[in-house]
This record gives structure tokens, C-alpha cells and sequence, in this order.
């Protein structure tokens, strides 16, 4: 069924699928120095989200080793920033529980993947062609919130980059999906070849991340060279994942008004995220919806 996505910017205080910001631990800490923060911005950090581990020589060692100052050190090791020894324990079962979801989630999706290519392609009513038109729903539901990757941190995404497109592929992952980290890279490849010549789509990153600093890692590692939505302002637009988005990675091809013309998640299977690559390609190379529909 195609929906307009529009529908969904009616939808109003929708909760966060995280609630809350989550303990660091002394491997975050270690990546997240070793990624270029400052010492100064791990206790920032710290501040809100806290300490969720024991300190101890070894530790120290290996976090100075990863670039922690004195400064650093000498709060972890005062115990400013930790959880309470039952607080820790919340914390941990908290995140084997989301792990354990994750790990569900990624089986599922697997086990409901692509049919094998001996199997005939399923018939998919076919992606209509856009519309060039003024910027419409789409720009509205993105503009102002989104940021991107430059020169090793996150910045305000320009607007004006944003206007003119006719067609946006929303990418939902995430840093902890094996399978999301998987298909980045190809993502990425098909990025850099198509949209130097086909400036009217863009892609949009909307991280299921468990913080700021997860989506910070998996962008930067990744080098995306898109647009992503801003952590912060994710909740705002949890209806389009919560309607659309059955597991990671997911694509879903929209035009200017909103509607969908393709998702990586059909009605009943996993069609993968190349299937709408594959759909995204037909209509920039202008093919004919019977083209498209009758897929090899």
C-alpha cells in the first residue's frame, strides 16, 4: 500500500524509541578518544550519561594510552561520574536486552530475506515517476534538522542543498547492526557514482543509534557523504520508522509530496535495500513503469 508520508507530520508528541541517554562504558570512552574527542568532551559526556564500569590500573592505562589527560583520569578515577553498583547492574542488563533485540531483529530479517535467485521476483505495483514541482512535503518534514559529517564532526546541513530535490532515499541503520554496517559501504559506492549525475535525489540518514555519540561514530567511520537527521531531532519524525521500518537496514524511496515509491520492507517479506537501488535506478534512467514492475 502506498502511503504519503505527509499523513505523518500531523502526528504529534511521538515518544523516542530510546529513553534516555545511556551509560558510557570504558570501551566507549577509549573510542570515543581514539575517534578525536577531547578529554574535555568525554567529561561533558560523562556528565549527563555517567559512568557505567569499575576503574581501575589496567583501565588507565589503556585510556591514556587512547589519548585521556590527567584531567580525565583523575575524575574516573574519584568515581564523580559512576553509577551506583545497582545502577551499573540496570545499566548492563538495559543494554544486553537492546543487544539481545538487535541480534532478534537482524535473525528476523535474514530469515525473511530475499528470495534466492532461483525464485521468480515477487510483482510489485511499479514506482511512479516524480513530479518536478516546488519543493513539497518531504522538504518541509527535513528542513532545519539535519546535519552532516564535515571535516571530522557534525555540522548544520544548508537548506538551500536541500530544495531543489525530487527525490529523497531515507536510510534507516544504526553503528550496532552488523547488517546495517554491512551494506554502508555499498550504499556509499552507489552514492558517489550516481548522484554527481542525478543531482534531483538525495539520501537521508535517519540513525537508530542508542546516542549522539553512536550516530557521530557510525558516520564518521563510515564517511557518509549525505545528510543525516539530527539526533535531537529524530522523535519528531519516529512515525515514518514506526510505520515504515520492520528491521535494519531499511530503504525507502520517496518523491517531493512524500509518497512512497519504494521500501526495502514490502507487506510481507524482505525485499532488501538493493531492490530499491534497483527502483531508484529504472526511474532516474527514466524507464517505463512495466520496466520497472518486471524486474529480472
Amino acid at each position: 500500500m502506498r502511503v504519503l508520508l505527509v499523513t505523518f507530520l500531523l502526528v504529534a508528541s511521538v515518544c523516542r524509541a530510546i529513553c534516555g541517554p545511556v551509560p558510557l562504558t570504558a570501551k566507549e570512552i577509549g573510542l570515543m578518544l581514539r575517534s578525536g574527542y577531547s578529554s574535555e568532551a568525554v567529561m561533558r559526556e560523562l556528565s549527563a550519561r555517567h559512568f557505567a564500569d569499575s576503574f581501575d590500573s589496567t583501565m588507565e592505562k589503556q585510556l591514556v594510552q587512547s589519548g585521556a589527560d590527567q584531567s580525565l583520569v583523575d575524575a574516573l578515577r574519584s568515581g564523580a561520574y559512576r553509577l551506583s553498583p545497582s545502577e551499573i547492574a540496570a545499566a548492563k542488563e538495559k543494554l544486553a536486552e537492546e543487544e539481545q533485540r538487535g541480534v532478534l531483529a537482524a535473525e528476523q530479517s535474514r530469515e525473511s530475506g530475499p528470495p534466492q535467485q532461483s525464485a521468480p521476483a515477487p510483482v510489485r505495483p511499479a514506482p511512479k515517476a516524480f513530479e518536478v514541482g516546488a519543493p513539497g512535503a518531504t522538504y518541509q518534514l527535513l528542513k532545519g534538522d539535519l546535519v552532516y559529517w564535515h571535516q571530522g564532526a557534525l555540522s548544520h546541513f544548508d537548506n538551500e542543498a536541500l530544495e531543489n530535490k525530487k527525490l529523497y532515499l531515507f536510510f534507516f541503520s544504526a553503528n550496532w547492526s552488523s547488517q546495517g554496517r554491512k551494506f554502508t559501504p555499498q550504499l556509499v559506492e552507489y552514492y558517489n557514482r550516481v548522484a554527481p549525475q542525478h543531482p534531483e535525489f538525495e539520501v537521508i540518514f535517519f540513525s537508530a543509534d542508542r546516542s549522539p555519540f553512536g550516530m557521530e561514530t557510525y558516520m564518521g567511520q563510515a564517511n557518509m557523504p549525505w545528510p543525516a537527521v539530527d539526533y535531537e531531532k529524530l522523535g519528531s519524525k519516529a512515525a515514518i520508522q514506526n510505520n515504515f521500518v520492520r528491521g535494519l537496514p531499511c530503504l525507502i524511496l520517496v518523491d517531493g509530496s512524500g509518497k512512497v515509491l519504494s521500501n526495502s520492507y514490502g507487506t510481507e517479506k524482505n525485499l532488501g535495500p538493493e531492490t530499491v537501488l534497483a527502483d531508484l535506478d529504472k526511474i532516474l534512467n527514466g524507464k517505463s513503469e512495466s520496466a520497472v514492475a518486471q524486474r529480472p
